[in-house]
Parts: C-alpha cells; sequence; structure tokens
C-alpha cells in the first residue's frame, strides 16, 4: 500500500537521524473516532470489579406489617417496646434503617464482548492518529520540541536500563517537555478514591513501544506519565486513553518495523483503507483530469409565476390596462403646475399691495342683497309674551 510518507528518520539515543525505515502501512488507515470511542468503552469495562449492598442490609429485623385499624400505614414496623426503635417503619427504602430501592447485586453484567476484528480495526486507527502531529497536540501532549511524528529511535534504546539515562534520552529527544507536565499536573482525585490507594491523579505522558525488553521497562517505568508496551501486545486502553486519539508513541527500530510483519499474520483480518486516498476534495473537482469530462453548468431557465402589480399604484401596469391613462396623467401635472404658477403670482401680488384681480359685486347686486336680509329677519321675528321673556334674557331691547 502506498504511505502517505514513504520513510521515517531513526534517531539515536543522543537525538541524531542516522538511517531511514519505511513507513508501515497501517499508519495510512482511516482514522475512525467513532469506532475507537465505541470499542475503548466496551474494552474499559472489562477491568471493573463487581460491588453489591450486603444482601441482607434493612432486612436484619422481625418487622411485620400492624395491617388496617389502626389509623397507621401498612409499612412493616418492628415489634417490642420499651424503646424508640419499636414501631418504627422497617424493610421499605422510604424507611430509617431500611434497604435501598433495587438493591445492587454482584451478578449484573459487568464485562462486554467485543469483536476480535473490531478491536484490530480500533487499534489500527489509533495507530494512525498517532502519526498526525496535529491530533497529537490536541490531545494535548507537548511535542514541539521533537524532530518528527512518529519518533522512532535505535534499537540501542531497547538497552537502556537506569531511569537517568531514560530521562537524557527523553531530554536529547525533546519529549521531555511532555514529562514536565504530567509532572506539573499531579493533584488530589476528586471524591472517595483518595481514599481506596488512588490518591493522586496524573496526565498521561509518552507511550514507549518496544520490540525486545533489554532493561527498558525497568529505565522508563519510573518517570511520570510514561507507560510502556510491548508491540505484540498493543492495547486500545493505552493508545487512545478515554477514547481519545493521538497519543504520544516512542518506537524503536524493531517495534516500528515489525508492525507489517504483525498485521500481515492476522488471520481473516485485512487492514482498512480510507474510501478517498485523496482527501482535498477541492483539487480533485478542479483538476484537468475531472474539468475537462464533466459537463457544462446548466442555465437556470426557471421561469416564475409574473408579479401581479397594482394598476392603482403602478403606472407601467396601468397603461398596459389603459393606454390613455398616460395622456391623462401628464395632462394632470401640466394643468398642476400651471395653477401653481398662478397661485404663487397671487400671492406676490396681495404681498405687494396691489389689486387681486378678483371682481367685486355691482351696486344692483349688493341691493338684492340687502332686500333678502331684510326680509329674511323680518319672517323671523316673533311677537308674544314667551319670546319679550327671552330677549329679556337675552338682554335684549326691544
Amino acid at each position: 500500500m502506498a504511505a502517505v510518507r514513504p520513510q521515517v528518520s531513526v534517531l539515536s539515543v543522543e537525538g541524531k537521524p542516522v538511517e531511514q525505515i519505511a513507513l508501515p502501512a497501517v499508519f495510512t488507515a482511516p482514522i475512525r473516532a467513532d469506532v475507537v470511542r465505541t470499542i475503548h468503552t466496551n474494552l474499559a469495562k472489562n477491568k471493573r470489579q463487581a460491588y453489591a449492598v450486603f444482601n441482607k442490609a434493612g432486612h436484619q429485623t422481625a418487622a411485620e406489617s400492624w395491617g388496617t385499624g389502626r389509623a397507621v400505614s401498612r409499612i412493616p414496623r418492628v415489634p417490642g417496646g420499651g424503646t424508640h426503635r419499636s414501631g418504627q417503619g422497617a424493610f421499605g427504602n422510604m424507611c430509617r434503617g431500611g434497604r435501598m430501592f433495587a438493591p445492587t447485586k454482584v451478578w449484573r453484567r459487568w464485562h462486554r464482548k467485543v469483536n476480535v476484528n473490531q478491536k484490530r480495526f480500533a487499534v489500527a486507527s489509533a495507530l494512525a492518529a498517532s502519526a498526525i502531529p496535529s491530533l497529537v497536540l490536541a490531545r494535548g501532549h507537548r511535542i514541539e520540541q521533537i524532530p518528527e511524528v512518529p519518533l522512532v529511535l535505535s534499537d540501542e534504546a531497547q538497552a537502556v536500563s537506569k531511569t537517568s539515562k531514560a530521562v537524557e534520552v527523553l531530554t536529547k529527544l525533546g519529549a521531555i517537555a511532555d514529562v514536565e507536565k504530567v509532572q506539573d499536573s499531579k493533584s488530589l482525585r476528586a471524591g472517595k478514591g483518595k481514599l481506596r490507594n488512588r490518591r493522586y491523579v496524573l496526565r498521561k505522558g509518552p507511550l514507549v513501544i518496544y520490540g525486545e525488553d533489554a532493561g527498558l521497562t525497568k529505565a522508563f517505568r519510573n518517570i511520570p506519565g510514561v507507560e510502556l508496551a510491548r508491540v505484540d501486545a498493543l492495547n486500545l486502553l493505552q493508545l487512545a486513553p478515554g477514547g481519545h486519539l493521538g497519543r504520544f508513541c516512542i518506537w524503536t527500530k524493531s517495534a516500528f518495523a515489525k508492525l507489517d510483519e504483525i498485521y500481515a499474520s492476522k488471520k481473516g483480518f485485512q487492514l482498512p483503507t480510507a474510501s478517498m486516498l485523496n482527501s482535498d476534495i477541492a483539487r480533485i473537482i478542479n483538476s484537468d483530469e475531472i474539468q475537462s469530462v464533466v459537463r457544462k453548468p446548466k442555465v437556470n431557465n426557471v421561469k416564475h409565476a409574473p408579479l401581479k402589480k397594482n394598476p392603482l399604484r403602478n403606472l407601467g401596469a396601468m397603461i398596459k390596462l389603459n393606454p390613455y391613462a398616460k395622456v391623462a396623467r401628464q395632462a394632470e401635472i401640466t394643468r398642476s403646475r400651471e395653477n401653481a404658477v398662478k397661485r404663487a403670482a397671487k400671492l406676490a401680488a396681495i404681498a405687494a399691495g396691489k389689486p387681486s384681480g378678483a371682481t367685486k359685486p355691482t351696486k344692483e347686486v349688493k341691493a338684492i342683497g340687502k332686500a333678502f336680509y331684510k326680509k329674511a329677519v323680518s319672517e323671523s321675528e316673533y311677537q308674544g309674551e314667551d319670546y319679550e321673556l327671552f330677549t329679556r334674557w337675552l338682554g335684549k331691547s326691544q
């Protein structure tokens, strides 16, 4: 299988590259965080110890119900007298000193069976994620100073037998920052675990994967946060602690070279391959090979229903219905402008004290008006006692 990075540098214990080694095919496996999380959840349940409450708890009394007719509930009550305990409710989960609801039993289904090939798939995915620097950094490991990922050491590292020498090797590789992060993270555990020989908690540090143990385990096992694993027995719980991908792994050359042999020997299992070898979809679509065979983009000829316009508000719509509307509108605008000019001239003349030009009524017209007024007044005059009182009340005199 073609790998993304066909060659990886092998470093000496002094931190200097000495040779190149081919990248195993397992590092090109697809990274499936969902599969890893599911398998990790099930595998982590297989280390649980059974727990349960005492099977006789809450039932260590000869309590019986008093029955009906005594104006008390029918809960079983402690027999006897002469003490506060007698007559108290018992057995029920709502009673003081009673049992819990649904007492836990040791025959709960604590463990989970996981398909072998599913475990192999998850391990392969976790290994592939450990070779991607961004995922390793996202998991919280301090790998800014190391030369490259994955980090491979020569087999002389397997002969390191002193912890001081192991710390020196990590320092020269630039991986000591991850160990210091672990040391700084040491804190008291929250909860009752601090009373049960689990007093402190630490972050996870590097995982050293070796082929043959020639003193390596004794040298690294006392460094905080550092874990060791044999390449023949890789465990998902170590490769993806908490179900989170991106564990910082330090390989020895023999362990790194043995990965292809290990996965080739697993019967009934084929290394998973990604659906796409190149995930840069934009580059693929825009390549000359694809663009030369794709069809031209379709022109959107969708015809929508025309928008109905109100002819009373829209002049264009009115002209379509009544072509004379345009002439009438223009005539109205012209007339309005003329009237505005006349009104402005009239107001200016009035302001200047000039006659406005309005026609005054003639003498004949005024005489006709006066005669009409007199006639109307005479016809509206009232006579009588009531009218006189009314006129006096108004303050008028006859």
